[in-house]
Protein backbone atom coordinates (compact mmCIF):
# COMPACT_ATOMS: atom_id res chain seq x y z
CA UNK A 1 0.00 0.00 0.00
CA UNK A 2 1.47 3.57 -0.93
CA UNK A 3 2.51 5.38 1.95
CA UNK A 4 0.00 8.57 1.11
CA UNK A 5 -3.62 7.97 3.20
CA UNK A 6 -5.32 6.09 0.53
CA UNK A 7 -9.27 6.46 0.57
CA UNK A 8 -11.52 3.64 -1.23
CA UNK A 9 -15.38 5.41 -1.99
CA UNK A 10 -17.95 3.14 -2.92
CA UNK A 11 -20.40 4.52 -5.59
CA UNK A 12 -19.72 7.47 -7.73
CA UNK A 13 -22.91 9.21 -7.48
CA UNK A 14 -23.27 13.03 -6.37
CA UNK A 15 -22.29 12.63 -2.84
CA UNK A 16 -19.01 9.94 -3.66
CA UNK A 17 -17.69 12.49 -6.23
CA UNK A 18 -17.75 15.20 -4.21
CA UNK A 19 -16.28 13.41 -1.11
CA UNK A 20 -13.84 11.84 -3.93
CA UNK A 21 -12.56 15.71 -4.64
CA UNK A 22 -12.27 16.98 -0.91
CA UNK A 23 -10.20 13.93 0.41
CA UNK A 24 -8.03 14.30 -2.84
CA UNK A 25 -7.51 17.74 -2.65
CA UNK A 26 -5.99 16.74 0.93
CA UNK A 27 -3.43 14.75 -0.78
CA UNK A 28 -4.97 11.48 -0.58
CA UNK A 29 -4.86 8.34 -3.23
CA UNK A 30 -8.73 8.00 -3.88
CA UNK A 31 -10.14 5.39 -5.73
CA UNK A 32 -13.88 5.47 -6.79
CA UNK A 33 -15.85 2.13 -6.94
CA UNK A 34 -18.94 1.93 -8.95
CA UNK A 35 -21.45 -0.94 -9.71
CA UNK A 36 -22.44 0.99 -12.88
CA UNK A 37 -20.87 1.47 -15.96
CA UNK A 38 -21.06 5.50 -15.34
CA UNK A 39 -20.74 7.58 -12.36
CA UNK A 40 -23.31 10.74 -11.22
CA UNK A 41 -26.58 8.56 -13.44
CA UNK A 42 -28.61 9.50 -10.66
CA UNK A 43 -27.60 13.84 -10.85
CA UNK A 44 -27.63 13.49 -14.10
CA UNK A 45 -31.46 12.96 -14.47
CA UNK A 46 -32.38 15.41 -11.33
CA UNK A 47 -34.31 17.99 -11.22
CA UNK A 48 -35.93 17.07 -15.15
CA UNK A 49 -32.45 16.81 -16.44
CA UNK A 50 -31.48 20.39 -15.42
CA UNK A 51 -30.43 19.87 -11.84
CA UNK A 52 -31.44 21.59 -9.11
CA UNK A 53 -27.86 21.39 -7.47
CA UNK A 54 -29.05 23.70 -4.04
CA UNK A 55 -31.26 26.48 -2.37
CA UNK A 56 -30.24 30.00 -1.17
CA UNK A 57 -33.21 29.44 1.66
CA UNK A 58 -31.97 25.83 2.79
CA UNK A 59 -32.67 25.49 6.78
CA UNK A 60 -32.73 22.21 8.94
CA UNK A 61 -36.04 22.76 9.22
CA UNK A 62 -36.25 21.20 5.46
CA UNK A 63 -34.81 17.90 6.57
CA UNK A 64 -36.64 15.09 8.54
CA UNK A 65 -37.41 15.81 11.88
CA UNK A 66 -34.94 12.93 13.25
CA UNK A 67 -31.96 14.86 11.31
CA UNK A 68 -32.59 18.47 12.31
CA UNK A 69 -30.78 18.80 15.68
CA UNK A 70 -27.56 17.66 13.62
CA UNK A 71 -28.33 19.32 10.35
CA UNK A 72 -27.68 22.47 12.09
CA UNK A 73 -23.94 22.02 12.58
CA UNK A 74 -23.29 20.30 9.13
CA UNK A 75 -25.10 23.27 7.15
CA UNK A 76 -23.02 25.82 9.32
CA UNK A 77 -20.07 23.73 8.44
CA UNK A 78 -20.72 23.07 4.47
CA UNK A 79 -23.91 25.35 3.54
CA UNK A 80 -24.89 26.64 0.48
CA UNK A 81 -22.73 29.28 0.39
CA UNK A 82 -19.58 26.70 0.09
CA UNK A 83 -21.49 24.66 -2.18
CA UNK A 84 -21.80 27.65 -4.30
CA UNK A 85 -17.73 28.41 -3.66
CA UNK A 86 -17.07 24.54 -4.29
CA UNK A 87 -18.60 24.67 -8.04
CA UNK A 88 -16.93 27.75 -8.62
CA UNK A 89 -13.58 26.18 -8.12
CA UNK A 90 -14.90 23.49 -10.67
CA UNK A 91 -15.76 26.32 -13.29
CA UNK A 92 -19.78 25.84 -12.81
CA UNK A 93 -21.42 28.91 -13.64
CA UNK A 94 -24.63 29.03 -11.34
CA UNK A 95 -27.62 30.62 -11.90
CA UNK A 96 -30.96 31.28 -9.46
CA UNK A 97 -34.37 31.21 -10.12
CA UNK A 98 -36.32 32.60 -6.76
CA UNK A 99 -33.84 30.72 -4.64
CA UNK A 100 -33.42 27.68 -6.45
CA UNK A 101 -29.56 27.10 -8.14
CA UNK A 102 -28.86 25.73 -11.15
CA UNK A 103 -26.38 25.48 -13.74
CA UNK A 104 -26.53 28.03 -16.24
CA UNK A 105 -26.31 24.90 -19.34
CA UNK A 106 -29.77 23.72 -17.87
CA UNK A 107 -27.95 20.69 -18.30
CA UNK A 108 -27.14 18.07 -15.07
CA UNK A 109 -24.85 16.52 -17.24
CA UNK A 110 -22.70 19.96 -16.89
CA UNK A 111 -22.86 19.13 -13.16
CA UNK A 112 -21.71 15.63 -13.70
CA UNK A 113 -18.93 16.71 -15.96
CA UNK A 114 -17.41 19.35 -13.97
CA UNK A 115 -17.20 17.21 -10.77
CA UNK A 116 -15.79 14.00 -12.94
CA UNK A 117 -13.36 16.65 -14.96
CA UNK A 118 -12.18 17.32 -11.64
CA UNK A 119 -11.74 13.96 -9.67
CA UNK A 120 -9.22 13.19 -13.20
CA UNK A 121 -7.28 16.56 -12.40
CA UNK A 122 -6.88 15.28 -8.98
CA UNK A 123 -5.34 11.78 -10.37
CA UNK A 124 -8.72 9.74 -8.39
CA UNK A 125 -8.96 5.87 -10.02
CA UNK A 126 -12.47 4.65 -10.75
CA UNK A 127 -13.38 1.33 -11.18
CA UNK A 128 -16.75 0.87 -12.88
CA UNK A 129 -18.96 -2.38 -12.73
CA UNK A 130 -17.70 -3.42 -9.23
CA UNK A 131 -19.61 -3.80 -6.21
CA UNK A 132 -18.43 -3.42 -3.24
CA UNK A 133 -19.75 -6.90 -0.83
CA UNK A 134 -18.31 -6.31 2.33
CA UNK A 135 -16.06 -3.96 3.99
CA UNK A 136 -12.85 -5.58 7.05
CA UNK A 137 -11.08 -3.97 9.29
CA UNK A 138 -7.49 -5.17 9.51
CA UNK A 139 -5.58 -5.52 12.80
CA UNK A 140 -3.47 -2.63 11.91
CA UNK A 141 -6.20 -0.32 11.47
CA UNK A 142 -6.18 -0.54 7.70
CA UNK A 143 -9.49 -1.78 5.69
CA UNK A 144 -9.92 -4.63 3.10
CA UNK A 145 -12.62 -3.71 0.73
CA UNK A 146 -13.93 -6.51 -0.67
CA UNK A 147 -15.99 -6.73 -4.08
CA UNK A 148 -17.29 -9.36 -6.39
CA UNK A 149 -14.50 -9.47 -8.15
CA UNK A 150 -11.51 -8.69 -6.24
CA UNK A 151 -10.44 -6.85 -3.08
CA UNK A 152 -8.97 -3.13 -2.12
CA UNK A 153 -6.60 -2.12 0.62
CA UNK A 154 -7.87 1.54 2.10
CA UNK A 155 -7.05 4.07 5.11
CA UNK A 156 -10.29 4.89 5.02
CA UNK A 157 -13.59 3.84 3.54
CA UNK A 158 -16.54 6.12 2.60
CA UNK A 159 -19.74 4.66 1.54
CA UNK A 160 -22.10 6.58 -0.53
CA UNK A 161 -24.12 3.50 -2.38
CA UNK A 162 -27.10 5.81 -2.08
CA UNK A 163 -30.66 4.12 -0.74
CA UNK A 164 -33.53 2.43 -2.30
CA UNK A 165 -35.07 5.18 -4.27
CA UNK A 166 -35.04 4.14 -8.61
CA UNK A 167 -33.30 0.80 -8.46
CA UNK A 168 -33.78 0.47 -11.90
CA UNK A 169 -33.24 3.67 -13.47
CA UNK A 170 -30.20 4.53 -10.97
CA UNK A 171 -28.97 1.16 -9.81
CA UNK A 172 -28.78 2.21 -6.56
CA UNK A 173 -30.46 -1.04 -4.34
CA UNK A 174 -29.69 -0.56 -0.79
CA UNK A 175 -26.28 -2.62 -0.70
CA UNK A 176 -24.90 -0.02 1.50
CA UNK A 177 -27.58 -0.81 4.34
CA UNK A 178 -26.44 -4.62 4.67
CA UNK A 179 -22.72 -3.43 5.00
CA UNK A 180 -23.34 -1.03 7.41
CA UNK A 181 -25.36 -3.21 9.80
CA UNK A 182 -22.44 -5.63 9.21
CA UNK A 183 -20.16 -2.92 10.76
CA UNK A 184 -22.41 -2.73 13.98
CA UNK A 185 -24.66 0.19 12.89
CA UNK A 186 -28.05 0.50 13.20
CA UNK A 187 -30.43 1.00 10.45
CA UNK A 188 -33.82 2.63 10.57
CA UNK A 189 -36.95 1.82 9.17
CA UNK A 190 -36.76 3.00 5.22
CA UNK A 191 -39.77 4.01 3.20
CA UNK A 192 -40.14 5.64 -0.39
CA UNK A 193 -40.38 9.96 0.00
CA UNK A 194 -40.93 12.24 -2.26
CA UNK A 195 -43.59 10.45 -4.29
CA UNK A 196 -46.82 10.00 -5.10
CA UNK A 197 -49.56 8.62 -2.38
CA UNK A 198 -52.61 6.03 -3.43
CA UNK A 199 -55.71 6.19 -3.02
CA UNK A 200 -59.21 3.66 -3.54
CA UNK A 201 -61.70 6.24 -3.88
CA UNK A 202 -63.77 5.96 -6.48
CA UNK A 203 -65.16 9.64 -7.09
CA UNK A 204 -61.92 10.62 -8.12
CA UNK A 205 -61.81 11.92 -11.62
CA UNK A 206 -61.65 9.02 -14.18
CA UNK A 207 -59.99 11.24 -16.83
CA UNK A 208 -56.21 11.35 -17.43
CA UNK A 209 -56.19 13.52 -14.19
CA UNK A 210 -56.39 17.03 -13.17
CA UNK A 211 -53.73 19.48 -11.79
CA UNK A 212 -55.47 22.60 -9.86
CA UNK A 213 -53.05 24.83 -7.09
CA UNK A 214 -54.12 23.63 -3.79
CA UNK A 215 -53.21 23.31 0.16
CA UNK A 216 -53.34 19.95 0.82
CA UNK A 217 -53.75 19.05 4.54
CA UNK A 218 -52.45 15.54 6.02
CA UNK A 219 -54.06 14.28 9.26
CA UNK A 220 -54.65 11.18 11.14
CA UNK A 221 -58.08 11.37 12.69
CA UNK A 222 -58.40 15.59 13.20
CA UNK A 223 -54.75 15.65 14.24
CA UNK A 224 -52.51 17.51 11.42
CA UNK A 225 -49.33 15.75 10.68
CA UNK A 226 -48.46 18.16 7.51
CA UNK A 227 -49.36 20.93 5.49
CA UNK A 228 -48.26 22.10 1.74
CA UNK A 229 -49.66 24.24 -1.16
CA UNK A 230 -49.00 23.82 -4.25
CA UNK A 231 -49.72 22.77 -7.84
CA UNK A 232 -51.47 19.10 -7.14
CA UNK A 233 -52.71 16.46 -9.22
CA UNK A 234 -55.60 13.87 -8.90
CA UNK A 235 -55.95 11.06 -11.04
CA UNK A 236 -57.71 7.82 -11.01
CA UNK A 237 -55.11 6.01 -8.42
CA UNK A 238 -54.21 8.76 -5.97
CA UNK A 239 -52.67 12.23 -5.57
CA UNK A 240 -49.02 13.84 -6.62
CA UNK A 241 -47.52 16.82 -7.43
CA UNK A 242 -44.88 18.58 -5.47
CA UNK A 243 -46.96 19.29 -2.67
CA UNK A 244 -47.88 15.95 -2.12
CA UNK A 245 -44.72 14.28 -2.63
CA UNK A 246 -43.00 16.87 0.25
CA UNK A 247 -45.55 15.39 2.73
CA UNK A 248 -45.29 11.27 1.55
CA UNK A 249 -42.21 10.53 3.48
CA UNK A 250 -43.85 11.02 6.85
CA UNK A 251 -47.02 9.94 5.44
CA UNK A 252 -45.45 6.69 4.61
CA UNK A 253 -43.71 6.39 7.84
CA UNK A 254 -47.75 6.94 9.74
CA UNK A 255 -49.42 4.09 6.99
CA UNK A 256 -46.49 1.72 8.03
CA UNK A 257 -47.64 1.96 11.55
CA UNK A 258 -51.18 1.10 10.73
CA UNK A 259 -52.40 4.98 11.35
CA UNK A 260 -55.16 5.71 8.72
CA UNK A 261 -54.15 9.08 7.04
CA UNK A 262 -56.80 11.21 5.56
CA UNK A 263 -56.17 14.17 2.80
CA UNK A 264 -58.00 17.51 2.93
CA UNK A 265 -57.62 19.14 0.05
CA UNK A 266 -58.53 22.78 -0.49
CA UNK A 267 -58.82 24.47 -3.76
CA UNK A 268 -59.82 27.86 -3.20
CA UNK A 269 -56.37 28.27 -0.72
CA UNK A 270 -56.11 31.63 -1.30
CA UNK A 271 -59.08 32.90 -0.52
CA UNK A 272 -60.32 33.52 3.56
CA UNK A 273 -62.94 32.40 5.26
CA UNK A 274 -64.89 35.90 5.06
CA UNK A 275 -63.48 35.79 1.30
CA UNK A 276 -65.44 32.61 0.69
CA UNK A 277 -68.04 32.83 2.49
CA UNK A 278 -68.99 35.90 0.53
CA UNK A 279 -68.48 33.83 -2.20
CA UNK A 280 -70.66 30.89 -1.37
CA UNK A 281 -72.98 34.40 -1.12
CA UNK A 282 -72.86 35.53 -4.20
CA UNK A 283 -73.33 32.11 -6.28
CA UNK A 284 -76.30 31.35 -4.11
CA UNK A 285 -77.51 34.32 -5.35
CA UNK A 286 -77.61 33.34 -9.33
CA UNK A 287 -80.79 32.33 -10.88
CA UNK A 288 -82.35 29.41 -9.28
CA UNK A 289 -83.53 28.36 -12.39
CA UNK A 290 -79.70 27.39 -13.93
CA UNK A 291 -78.92 23.85 -13.52
CA UNK A 292 -76.08 22.80 -10.73
CA UNK A 293 -73.81 21.81 -13.33
CA UNK A 294 -73.87 25.29 -15.31
CA UNK A 295 -73.48 26.98 -11.98
CA UNK A 296 -70.31 24.83 -10.96
CA UNK A 297 -69.00 25.38 -14.64
CA UNK A 298 -67.31 28.82 -13.94
CA UNK A 299 -66.72 27.91 -10.85
CA UNK A 300 -63.83 25.07 -10.46
CA UNK A 301 -62.06 22.53 -12.92
CA UNK A 302 -64.39 20.62 -14.73
CA UNK A 303 -63.23 17.01 -13.42
CA UNK A 304 -62.77 18.60 -9.45
CA UNK A 305 -67.09 19.48 -10.54
CA UNK A 306 -67.90 16.28 -11.42
CA UNK A 307 -65.42 14.60 -8.74
CA UNK A 308 -67.73 16.69 -5.70
CA UNK A 309 -71.01 16.24 -7.34
CA UNK A 310 -70.36 12.59 -7.81
CA UNK A 311 -69.57 12.13 -3.52
CA UNK A 312 -72.67 14.59 -3.21
CA UNK A 313 -74.98 12.07 -5.35
CA UNK A 314 -75.70 15.56 -7.16
CA UNK A 315 -76.75 15.18 -10.53
CA UNK A 316 -75.54 18.09 -12.99
CA UNK A 317 -78.80 18.51 -14.52
CA UNK A 318 -80.27 19.09 -11.52
CA UNK A 319 -82.14 22.69 -11.06
CA UNK A 320 -80.49 24.63 -8.39
CA UNK A 321 -83.90 25.34 -6.96
CA UNK A 322 -84.88 21.69 -6.59
CA UNK A 323 -81.33 20.96 -4.69
CA UNK A 324 -82.13 23.47 -2.06
CA UNK A 325 -80.20 25.97 -0.28
CA UNK A 326 -78.63 23.91 2.14
CA UNK A 327 -77.45 21.37 -0.29
CA UNK A 328 -75.78 24.08 -2.63
CA UNK A 329 -73.98 25.62 0.11
CA UNK A 330 -72.79 22.09 1.38
CA UNK A 331 -71.66 21.55 -2.33
CA UNK A 332 -69.72 24.35 -2.62
CA UNK A 333 -68.36 24.45 0.71
CA UNK A 334 -67.07 21.10 -0.19
CA UNK A 335 -64.29 22.23 -2.28
CA UNK A 336 -62.40 23.73 0.66
CA UNK A 337 -62.87 20.21 2.46
CA UNK A 338 -62.35 17.73 -0.12
CA UNK A 339 -61.58 14.09 1.91
CA UNK A 340 -59.04 11.70 0.37
CA UNK A 341 -58.05 8.43 2.38
CA UNK A 342 -54.92 7.43 1.46
CA UNK A 343 -54.31 3.36 1.41
CA UNK A 344 -50.65 3.56 0.48
CA UNK A 345 -47.65 5.41 -1.31
CA UNK A 346 -46.28 5.16 -5.06
CA UNK A 347 -43.38 2.68 -4.52
CA UNK A 348 -39.14 2.75 -4.69
CA UNK A 349 -39.21 2.71 -8.62
CA UNK A 350 -40.93 5.98 -8.84
CA UNK A 351 -39.56 7.72 -5.66
CA UNK A 352 -36.76 10.41 -5.73
CA UNK A 353 -35.51 9.87 -2.17
CA UNK A 354 -35.60 7.04 0.65
CA UNK A 355 -36.32 7.82 4.06
CA UNK A 356 -34.86 6.31 6.92
CA UNK A 357 -31.13 4.86 6.93
CA UNK A 358 -28.17 4.60 9.03
CA UNK A 359 -28.90 6.32 12.36
CA UNK A 360 -27.04 9.07 12.91
CA UNK A 361 -26.64 8.46 16.61
CA UNK A 362 -24.62 6.11 15.11
CA UNK A 363 -21.91 8.51 13.17
CA UNK A 364 -19.41 11.09 14.94
CA UNK A 365 -19.95 14.79 13.67
CA UNK A 366 -17.50 14.00 10.50
CA UNK A 367 -19.95 11.13 9.31
CA UNK A 368 -17.40 8.69 10.63
CA UNK A 369 -18.86 5.25 12.33
CA UNK A 370 -18.69 5.35 15.99
CA UNK A 371 -18.70 1.76 15.85
CA UNK A 372 -15.89 1.22 13.27
CA UNK A 373 -14.19 4.67 12.93
CA UNK A 374 -12.63 5.33 9.79
CA UNK A 375 -15.46 3.94 7.37
CA UNK A 376 -17.89 6.85 6.63
CA UNK A 377 -21.50 7.07 5.54
CA UNK A 378 -23.12 9.90 3.17
CA UNK A 379 -25.61 10.84 0.93
CA UNK A 380 -28.73 8.89 0.51
CA UNK A 381 -27.36 6.21 3.01
CA UNK A 382 -27.83 7.94 6.37
CA UNK A 383 -31.03 9.00 8.10
CA UNK A 384 -31.43 11.95 6.58
CA UNK A 385 -34.30 13.22 3.94
CA UNK A 386 -35.54 16.54 2.46
CA UNK A 387 -38.04 18.64 0.56
CA UNK A 388 -38.31 19.13 -3.06
CA UNK A 389 -36.07 21.68 -4.56
CA UNK A 390 -32.64 21.03 -3.94
CA UNK A 391 -32.32 20.50 0.02
CA UNK A 392 -30.95 16.77 -0.83
CA UNK A 393 -28.44 17.37 -3.05
CA UNK A 394 -27.28 19.88 -0.16
CA UNK A 395 -26.93 17.03 1.75
CA UNK A 396 -24.97 15.07 -0.70
CA UNK A 397 -22.15 17.83 -0.97
CA UNK A 398 -22.59 18.85 2.91
CA UNK A 399 -22.16 15.70 3.97
CA UNK A 400 -19.48 14.10 1.32
CA UNK A 401 -17.14 16.58 1.67
CA UNK A 402 -17.51 16.86 5.50
CA UNK A 403 -16.37 12.97 4.87
CA UNK A 404 -14.02 13.51 2.68
CA UNK A 405 -12.06 15.96 4.18
CA UNK A 406 -11.64 14.15 7.29
CA UNK A 407 -10.97 10.83 5.53
CA UNK A 408 -8.35 12.40 3.47
CA UNK A 409 -6.60 14.35 6.59
CA UNK A 410 -6.35 11.07 8.30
Amino acid sequence: MSSRNQVVIAGGGASGMCAAIAAARKGAVVRIIEKTDVCGKKLSMTGNGRCNLANLKVSPDDYNVNSRTRMKKWLKQFGVDRVTEFFSSLGLVIVGEDGYLYPISGQAGSVVSVLLNECVRLGVDFTYNEQVKRIIKNEDGTFTVKTDKGEYGADSVILSTGGLAGPKSTGSTGDGYYICEQLGMTKKDTFPALVSLLSEDETLPTESGVRALARVTFMIGDGEIAKEYGEVQITSKGISGIPVMQASGTVAEHLSKGRPVTCSIDFFPGYSDGEFDALVDRMMCLSKERKVGDLLDGFCNSHINEMVLRRMKISRGMKVKNVGESMLACILYKYRDIRINITGIGDYKKAQVTRGGISLGDLSDTLSSKRCPGVYVVGELCDVDGRCGGYNLQWAWTSGYIAGEAAGSL
